[in-house]
C-alpha cells in the first residue's frame, strides 16, 4: 500500500509529514512511500534524500494523490483552509491522516466526509499508555514549551541564570508559568536550564508533583478545585466566578515575574482568559509575556495572535504554531508518530481499518465517508442548527 506525502499548505508551515528517516519503518510494514517533489525541504530533507531512503517523488500533487491509498499530511483540509484545493483530488479509496482540528472546524470535517474518505485525526489519539509514541499532540507541545522559553529569553532585557562578577552579582530573572501540562513542564524545564527561577500554577493539584520534579515552585491559589481535572490530563473548562477569583489572586503573582509563559487551553473551546490588562500594567518595565494559547483567544486579554506587541514596557509575544519554527526535529517527532500509528492501524499493509480497537477507534473521525465520532457529529449536528435558526 502506498503512502503519499504532498507539501504542506498552509501558511507559514515548514514541517514535512514524514521524514526520510521514516522511510524505512513504514517499507517493513508493507507500506511504500512517495513523496511530493519539495515536500521536506523547508525542514531540511530534499528530494534526493527521500530517495537514498526508498521513496519516490512525485512532480504533481495530483499525481501523487491519484498513487497513493493513504495521505499523510501535517494539517488536513480541517485545519487549513487552503487544503481546500486537495478535495477534488480525494475519493472513497483514501485514508487521510494529519492534523485536522475537528473540534473547532465541524463544517470542514463534512467537506472531507463528503468526499467519502476515511480520516485518523492527530488530534482524537487517545492518551492511554498504548499511545503514547503515537501522541503527536504532546510531541508539538514540548517543542512550543521549549521554543517559548527561548522567546521569553531573548526578549527579556536582562540575563535569566544569576551572574557573580567583579562588577556584582545579578539576580536571576523569575519566570512564572501558567499551565503545567506538556509544554508547560517543557517550558519550566527550559526556563530553569537557562538559569532563571521558575514558579507555576495550574488549577489541577495533581500535577504539583510534576511541576516541583523539573525544579519549579508551585504557586498555590485559595480556589476550590476539586474536579479540576477533565479526561485525558486536561484541565477542565471552569465557570466565570471561578475565572474572576483565579484573576483576583493572581494578580500579585503575575506582578512580581519578569516572564510569564501561559499554555492553558482547553480542546476546541476558547482559551481561558487568565492575565488581564490590569496584570499587565502592574508587571515592570521590560517584563515579558508569552502566550502560548494566543491561536484560540490568548490567555492575555492583550494578546494577538502572530503578533508581538509592547504595552506599557510590557512585552507580550502570541506565537503561533511554533513547533513549525523548528521543522526538521519537529518533522522528525511528528513523523515517527504517523509511522507508528500508520503500523498500528493497517494491519499487513493494508487499509481495512479496525474500529474495534481503541487507539484506531479514538482517532477515526470519518469512515468511508460517514462521521463515525458521536462527538464530532455532535458539533457538526449543532452548527447545522444554529444555521437554520438564523
Amino acid at each position: 500500500m502506498i503512502v503519499g506525502v504532498p507539501r504542506e499548505t498552509r501558511t507559514g508551515e515548514r514541517r514535512v509529514s514524514l521524514a526520510p528517516a521514516h522511510v524505512a519503518k513504514l517499507e517493513s510494514v508493507g507500506f511504500e512511500v512517495h513523496v511530493e517533489s519539495g515536500a521536506g525541504v523547508s525542514a531540511g530533507f530534499d528530494d534526493d534524500c527521500y530517495q537514498r531512503h526508498g521513496a519516490r517523488v512525485f512532480g504533481s500533487r495530483e499525481e501523487l494523490f491519484r498513487s497513493a491509498r493513504v495521505i499523510a499530511q501535517v494539517n488536513t483540509y480541517g485545519a487549513d483552509v487552503a487544503g481546500l484545493g486537495d478535495l477534488p483530488f480525494l475519493s472513497s479509496r483514501h485514508t487521510v491522516v494529519g492534523f485536522a482540528d475537528p473540534l473547532s472546524a465541524p463544517s470542514r470535517i463534512s467537506a472531507l466526509a463528503d468526499r467519502g474518505i476515511s480520516l485518523l485525526s492527530m488530534e482524537m489519539i487517545p492518551r492511554i499508555t498504548r499511545a503514547q509514541s503515537m501522541d503527536a499532540l504532546s510531541s508539538m507541545a514540548t517543542i512550543a514549551g521549549y521554543k517559548a522559553a527561548v522567546i521569553a529569553a531573548y526578549e527579556l532585557p536582562r540575563l535569566f541564570p544569576m551572574f557573580m562578577t567583579a562588577a556584582g552579582t545579578v539576580p536571576p530573572a523569575k519566570v512564572l508559568v501558567i499551565g503545567a501540562g506538556v509544554a508547560g513542564l517543557q517550558a519550566i524545564a527550559t526556563a530553569k536550564r537557562l538559569g532563571a527561577r521558575v514558579s507555576a500554577y495550574d488549577v489541577r493539584p495533581a500535577v504539583r508533583e510534576q511541576v516541583e520534579s523539573v525544579g519549579a515552585t508551585f504557586v498555590e491559589l485559595d480556589l476550590e478545585t476539586d474536579g479540576a481535572e477533565a479526561g485525558g490530563g486536561y484541565a477542565k473548562e471552569q465557570k466565570e466566578d471561578f475565572l474572576k477569583r483565579q484573576r483576583e489572586l493572581m494578580g500579585n503573582v503575575v506582578a512580581a515575574s519578569d516572564v510569564v509563559i501561559t499554555t492553558a487551553a482547553i480542546p476546541g473551546r476558547r482559551s481561558p482568559l487568565i492575565v488581564t490588562e490590569d496584570m499587565v500594567r502592574r508587571m515592570a518595565h521590560g517584563s515579558v509575556i508569552v502566550d502560548l494559547a494566543a491561536e484560540r483567544g490568548g490567555n492575555c486579554a492583550l494578546t494577538q495572535a502572530d503578533q508581538r506587541i509592547e504595552s506599557g514596557g510590557v512585552i507580550i509575544c502570541g506565537p503561533v504554531n511554533l513547533p513549525s519554527s523548528v521543522p526538521q526535529h519537529a518533522s522528525t517527532m511528528y513523523g515517527k508518530n504517523v509511522s507508528t500509528l500508520l503500523a498500528h492501524v493497517c494491519t499487513d499493509g493494508t487499509a481495512e481499518l479496525n474500529t474495534e480497537d481503541e487507539i484506531t477507534n479514538g482517532a477515526l473521525v470519518v469512515h468511508r465517508g460517514e462521521v463515525v465520532s458521536e462527538r464530532i457529529r455532535t458539533l457538526i449536528d449543532a452548527a447545522g442548527s444554529d444555521e437554520e435558526s438564523n
